[in-house]
């Protein structure tokens, strides 16, 4: 295992409560994340001076892109449809998106949290509990265009985090956060079915708490630590292989990809820490990136909405 002291550096100052959902969308040539608490997306072209922000009448856990072009959100209580005119733009837009389905009506104290499609073009994300304390009453669900939202036969969970997928989408990693375990289990996108989940990493006595997760071409896990200021990056057995610090406690959601595919980016957030913690870390909510060695960028399915 190899440790370094912040190879992560500073890519995008900014001030996100909760930055979460990054991601490397190609065709545009763009980071793409979400600031929850801020019921926005943004959109980055690195080295460009300004940024698109996207200003939406609810919070948005996670979203992807599709094949279309469009975005596809998992908004607090219902998945939606939102179509840009151009993904290139900088500044600031209002949108009103298009609903697709209700979400969880009958918890009204839960919300979408992280997704990401699968690889076969179906969206898979979880929810979250925001009552305090927080109760095992979210989900995990796929939705697709030929199929419509299904729950996924998982076990409740209080914070889903970590949902991501091996590179033949055979296997689905995901957490439940407060139990530190990232789980594992084989996955059919077409018939929406896991097998029996078993545990891929225990972060038991760590400061560590699991958030989002990504897959590399090498079918290896790279981890968020929220409360640890670092990204974990683990075999596909679950052995650490390193840990790379970010100057800052709470981390959110890693990301691969960049111009040349040889980068990593992660988001981070602001929300609960105190004026001192943020005087002390004041790019908290931030984007950091560092380079990684070529070949491990695999590029996020887009949803099918053909």
């Amino acid at each position: 295992m190899s440790s370094q002291a912040h190879p992560f550096t500073l890519a995008l100052a900014q001030a996100h409560s909760l930055g979460e959902g990054l991601q490397w969308h190609a065709p545009s040539g763009r980071w793409w994340w979400t600031d929850i608490q801020g019921s926005c997306i943004h959109a980055w072209t690195p080295g460009a001076a300004t940024t698109l922000q996207v200003r939406l009448p609810e919070r948005v856990g996670c979203f992807v892109h599709a094949r279309s072009g469009a975005l596809i959100l998992a908004m607090a209580k219902r998945i939606a449809r939102l179509t840009l005119p151009d993904l290139q733009a900088t500044g600031v837009v209002d949108t009103q998106p298009e609903e697709l389905a209700p979400l969880e009506a009958q918890l009204p104290s839960t919300r979408a949290n992280d997704g990401r499609c699968d690889r076969s073009g179906a969206f898979v994300f979880g929810t979250l509990d925001e009552a305090e304390p927080r109760r095992t009453i979210g989900g995990f669900y796929q939705y697709s265009r030929a199929r419509g939202l299904r729950r996924l036969p998982l076990d409740g969970v209080a914070i889903a985090n970590s949902i991501c997928f091996s590179p033949d989408g055979r296997r689905l990693y995901y957490c439940d956060s407060p139990t530190r375990r990232i789980m594992v289990c084989d996955y059919d996108s077409a018939s929406a079915r896991v097998s029996e989940p078993r545990v891929f990493v225990r972060k038991d006595g760590e400061a560590a708490i699991p958030d989002g997760s990504t897959i590399d071409a090498q079918g290896c896990l790279w981890n968020a630590e929220w409360g640890n200021g670092a990204v974990a990056r683990y075999a596909s057995d679950g052995r650490l292989l390193a840990r790379y610090s970010v100057p800052v406690r709470d981390v959110t959601c890693p990301a691969l990809g960049g111009p040349g595919g040889d980068q990593i980016a992660v988001t981070t957030a602001r929300v609960g820490l105190s004026s001192a913690e943020l005087m002390a870390m004041p790019q908290s909510g931030s984007l950091f990136g560092m380079t990684v060695a070529a070949g491990l960028y695999l590029a996020e399915t887009l949803f099918n909405d053909d």
